[in-house]
């Protein structure tokens, strides 16, 4: 076979991230080269984001600059995978007459097929059904981007909420869970390869076998998982707080390789906005998901997102929104302003925020939660914790890693110094000895002999 050269740009989020893998794997199965820079490949696949505007607009850049490589480089063939691709399937080509193929989202495993096609000069567009059931094999074989020690499992497709404001159900199709044994051998899979951390991921993971089972199974998705060999921590993320069973906190409660941290995001807490959004929860139930959280598991960490400036949100709401973080006081808080998506019906309701209102509104709340980060990392203060090392930084012997509230790529570090070589991916205790707004130092902390 001539060795065909491949590179490969991933954007968006994490579950785009394990589609990004997954196609890595079929493609060097099949024989291909992969190259880091685009300068040396011969096909350049850009796998892309189209969930809000923001991610549409670095999809398309991204596009662009690789294009620029069919000028000056080795480039052939340009092919486009992903949300962007899936969202705008009759546009794209046109638009940007280099591109040579188009892969929905439905149809990344066929990836090898598209390029085999476009390198003979053919331009394809592969958009079928995103609703087709899960090939769970290929993710046995995929190729992490991500260190040796972490990884991310898809355990889920799709979406069935159908909240006011979001694209992906048109996207992603039906909410499809994978089978229980399928991700145990992916994990197993992984933790020969020195993976650690496994960071569960879906649209909504609190959903895991409702449909495929008839009843909630993330629970038991843990028990399992936790049982493989290898695995230290298990970490939750995207769980929707309507669906979070008193099962699933039990069992992070009692599962030491569980970390006691909960992404879970509510997007608002005043109840007009919440039925506007199409969201399930109520600010009743919101408080008392976190009321039982944090009952049951006193030193949980939870993270959750908001949506500011939702059409017709009041001054009065946004305050609603301003009590409830100041009352919950969240460990970890994104803040993401409302963006019109067109094909929402949030998109055609009636009084559309301000673009200057609503970066106001969301720099209020991040200021808020700025002082209440603080009070959190301040109180960590004295305490010995196992932090997870992720390298170590220009200063001489000074190291960054993450304890169990930390996940990766989204949460704060802790920096400590060490004169021994300490390997990323290992475990070490570490004593908080000073505290920012976001971050910790501390010091290695050796056991005292008896």
């Amino acid at each position: 076979m001539e060795n065909i050269k491949i590179a490969f740009i991933s954007l968006g989020c994490d579950k785009n991230t394990v589609d990004s893998e997954v196609m890595l794997g079929i493609i060097q199965k099949e024989g291909y080269t992969i190259v880091v820079d685009e300068v040396d490949a011969d096909v350049i696949i850009v796998n892309t984001c189209g969930f809000i505007l923001e991610a549409t607009d670095e999809g398309v850049q991204a596009v662009l600059a690789a294009a620029e490589h069919k000028e000056t480089g080795n480039c052939k063939a340009l092919i486009v995978t992903g949300c962007m691709a899936q969202r705008y399937k009759d546009e794209i080509m046109k638009e940007i007459p280099e591109i040579d193929g188009i892969v929905g989202t439905g149809d990344f495993e066929e990836i090898n097929k598209v390029i085999k096609g476009v390198i003979s000069g053919e331009k394809i567009k592969l958009v079928t059904d995103i609703n087709k059931p899960l090939n769970e094999e290929v993710s046995h074989e995929r190729v992490l981007s991500t260190p040796p020690y972490v990884a991310f499992l898809k355990i889920a497709e799709g979406c069935d909420n159908l909240c006011t404001y979001c694209t992906i159900p048109s996207l992603r199709g039906k909410y499809r869970s994978r089978k229980l044994e399928s991700l145990v051998k992916e994990v197993e899979i992984l933790a020969n390869k020195g993976v650690k951390e496994i960071i569960l991921v879906a649209q909504d993971t609190s959903l895991y076998g409702t449909d495929l089972y008839s009843e909630n199974r993330l629970h038991i998705l843990l028990q399992e998982l936790s049982s493989v060999d290898g695995i230290e921590w298990i970490r939750l993320m995207y769980c929707y707080p309507e669906h979070i069973t008193d099962e699933t906190i039990k069992e992070m409660a009692g599962n030491n390789k569980v970390c006691k941290y909960l992404d879970m995001p509510i997007q608002h807490s005043n109840n007009e906005i919440l039925k506007k959004m199409g969201r399930k929860s109520n600010t009743e139930k919101l408080r008392e998901v976190i009321s039982k959280l944090r009952r049951v598991m006193p030193e949980v960490a939870i993270r959750t997102t908001l949506i500011v400036g939702f059409p017709s949100e009041t001054e009065e709401q946004f305050n609603d929104l301003c009590e409830f973080v100041k009352e919950m006081q969240f460990e970890r808080l994104g803040v993401f302003e409302y963006s019109q998506e067109e094909g929402t019906p949030a998109s055609l309701m009636d009084n559309q925020i301000d673009e200057d209102e609503k970066a106001r509104r969301k720099a209020y709340i991040l200021e808020l939660q700025k002082g209440i980060s603080a009070k959190k990392c301040d109180e960590k203060v004295g305490k010995v914790l196992d932090v997870l090392v992720e390298g170590k930084l220009d200063e001489e012997n000074v190291y960054c890693g993450r304890t169990y509230a930390d996940s990766y790529e989204v949460d704060g570090m802790v920096f400590f110094e060490s004169e021994a070589e300490i390997i990323s991916g290992e475990f070490v205790k570490i004593m908080i000895v000073e505290a920012s707004d976001y971050d910790l130092i501390g010091e290695i902390y050796y056991e005292p002999t008896k």
